[in-house]
């Protein structure tokens, strides 16, 4: 196959992603289309994704294989490793050899060499400039040693690039799904007080509000349990 064939082929296939991950209907599928799509155009035996939660902490949002989820664990629990380093900095981390001593986590580096995965790259999955649009790390793994080539790194930037987009608009969308389903919970509950204590809207949202900071729960949930036992928590 000549370069001009591969291209095409590369081209055809992030076409095919990007309205895989268009149609994808929320977060989930979205990380699992992704890794899916690594183990296909990257000489990677194994991914992951992990993702920045709302707390600001990284959790695992897909893995293709349990060692993946060891990875990471590994890194999250003791906050230091490539994965730590690629989501703090955006930057992308390649070890070629996780049995060749490398001075920045050699702890790390026993532990995942005896796991046996040898190459590790890490890709931030980022958008914008500002360093809070860092929205979580491609990981990919191979138990071979020099898995991964400079045409794999460049197709997993790109990769990463459709990703980070595709991710958050899921995210937004979701946000979005939630907003509406609170308002429409609000609502329901606000006619409950209103029919029982014959109160007009707005004296209806005061005693929802109350509730919501006197026992410090969100206002959808004092809505929700509003609607499922017909009393406002105490």
């Amino acid at each position: 196959m000549t370069d001009q064939d591969l291209a095409a082929t590369s081209a055809d296939a992030f076409a095919r992603l990007a309205i895989e991950l268009h149609d994808a209907p929320g977060v989930d599928e979205t990380v699992d289309a992704v890794v899916q799509f690594a183990l296909q155009a990257l000489n990677c035996t194994y991914a992951g994704v992990a993702l920045y939660s709302r707390g600001s902490q990284a959790e695992i949002a897909a893995v293709t294989d349990p060692v993946v989820r060891d990875v990471y664990d590994l890194q999250l629990t003791t906050q230091n490793g490539p994965l730590v380093t690629a989501l703090r900095d955006r930057s992308t981390v390649l070890i070629r050899d996780t049995t060749t001593a490398d001075d920045r986590w050699p702890e790390w580096a026993a532990k995942v060499a005896a796991l046996g995965v040898r190459s590790v790259l890490d890709v931030p999955l980022a958008t914008g400039d500002a360093a809070r649009a860092t929205v979580g790390v491609l990981g990919l793994y191979s138990p071979f040693p020099d898995a991964f080539t400079e045409d794999d790194e460049a197709i997993a930037h790109i990769l990463a690039r459709h990703a980070s987009v595709a991710l958050a608009s899921a995210r937004h969308e979701e946000s979005m799904a939630q907003a509406v389903d609170a308002r429409k919970l609000v609502g329901q509950a606000m006619g409950i007080l209103m029919e029982r204590f014959d109160v007009d809207d707005d004296r209806a949202f005061a005693i929802l509000k109350r509730y919501s900071q006197d026992t410090n729960t969100k206002l959808r949930d004092v809505a929700q349990q509003l609607i499922d036992t017909r009393k406002l928590p105490r």
